[in-house]
């Protein structure tokens, strides 16, 4: 098995901490104006919005790994202990099991919540039998596998240019939120506040299980037109918006097909096999990572991305997208490849099948022809070796940078 796993639940940045800390204040004033202009069309803003304090004032840094995110980490790797006893039946070794982290606390406290649910009996420490295994982690600023979004400068220049733009649209959803918001109850809200307001709803949500306060504020149709915002964004500055948001992650996928290449080697010379390499890195991480392995995809768009044409934008509510945050990426999000070992079908030998699960669901990678299992030459020849077409460095360097000023990606919105 070859895991790519973002973090589980976390609390919220420092950055968001303190929007979420002025939006309180913000709550406040737009509950007293609503108050005195309310008339007999709408209705008063709920009782919350006027005494509302964040949950998370208290903390000065944020971003750490919450124990729901603890238990998220703890659940998965028993899942897949049980689903997969072939892989996990070995006793703990660093070579047969290598667990590998960003240099993040929430990434690296993950793996550890990982690894005692996977290794819990094995040991001799605490009532669970637990045992000391290893986490290894690379510098933030050489993390070429896990961090190529913080490594890759000419990534980071290119999300600068297209930032504003995608920014704009949202500024826009938002906007249209804000006039139905100001109907329903009165309250003189901006584009800005119904970004902070989305942002309240999304943490009550995932984190508090709060699903009646901020969340309550839109309507259906309106939760999915912020929703496709969040997809815009992520489509177009970590998604298919941009070969170069995915193919930054060459050196993750290059080190995938070696894990199993070492792992088929061994199985034939009898050797020590390494069952299942354990990464635990971020969002930035699993999106490329998805991309790369052409998941989410409509249609025949596998043919533009390996040819290294941007995707266009996701359809706009109430057309359906595959497209979407909540399924690509939410937290304790894990794409998985696990490499079987199958009897040739002339029955002489064996063969060798990669089979895709995201979030522990099986899923079809296009250029497998359609299936669910695909040969390790199908999988090496049209998965793997289109995006091999250029090395990570001379991705990330000054002259690429200089050809994207010269073909922008594609900027539409549909």
């Amino acid at each position: 098995m070859n895991l790519v796993a973002r973090h589980g639940s976390r609390r919220p940045t420092k950055k968001r901490i303190k929007e979420l800390e002025e939006f309180a204040d913000r709550l406040r004033v737009l509950s007293a104006e609503a108050a005195k202009n309310q008339n007999e069309t709408t209705s008063l803003p709920p009782l919350w919005i006027k005494e509302w304090k964040s949950p998370w004032s208290d903390k000065q840094i944020g971003g750490e790994l919450l124990p729901k995110g603890e238990e998220e980490l703890y659940d998965l790797a028993q899942r897949y202990k049980l689903r997969y006893p072939e892989i996990f039946s070995e006793p703990y070794h660093p070579d047969v099991y290598p667990i590998i982290a960003t240099q993040v606390g929430r990434s690296s406290a993950s793996s550890v919540a990982f690894g005692m649910g996977m290794f819990a009996g094995q040991g001799t420490l605490g009532s669970g039998k637990q045992r000391a295994f290893s986490v290894v982690t690379d510098s933030k600023a050489n993390d070429i596998h896990l961090r190529f979004h913080d490594t890759c400068m000419v990534y980071k220049e290119s999300k600068k240019l297209q930032k504003p733009k995608v920014d704009g649209w949202q500024v826009q959803v938002y906007e249209l939120v804000a006039k139905s918001v100001q109907g329903r109850y009165s309250l003189a809200v901006n584009s800005e506040d119904v970004s902070s307001l989305w942002l309240l709803c999304k943490n009550e949500a995932s984190l508090l299980d709060i699903v009646d306060q901020a969340c309550a504020m839109f309507t259906a149709e309106e939760i999915e037109l912020l929703e496709w915002a969040d997809d815009l964004e992520m489509h177009h500055l970590k998604g298919y918006g941009d070969m170069l948001n995915y193919r930054m992650g060459v050196p993750l996928l290059d080190d995938v097909v070696k894990t199993m290449d070492r792992a088929m080697a061994a199985d034939q010379s009898k050797k020590v096999v390494e069952k299942a390499k354990l990464r635990f890195a971020h969002a930035e991480t699993v999106i490329p990572f998805s991309c790369l392995l052409g998941l989410f995809l409509e249609n025949t768009d596998i043919k533009q991305v390996q040819s290294e044409k941007p995707l266009e934008a996701p359809l706009r509510p109430p057309q359906q997208h595959l497209w979407r945050g909540a399924l690509v990426a939410p937290f304790a999000a894990n794409t998985a490849l696990i490499l079987h070992k199958c009897p040739a079908d002339n029955g002489d030998g064996v063969k060798y099948l990669v089979q895709a699960l995201h979030n522990e669901k099986p899923v079809i990678m296009p250029a497998c022809n359609g299936t669910y299992f695909c040969s390790i030459e199908t999988f090496k020849e049209h998965v793997v070796a289109p995006h091999m077409k250029r090395s990570y460095e001379s991705l990330c360097t000054v002259e690429y940078r200089n050809q994207l000023l010269d073909n922008p990606p594609l900027m539409e919105k549909r």
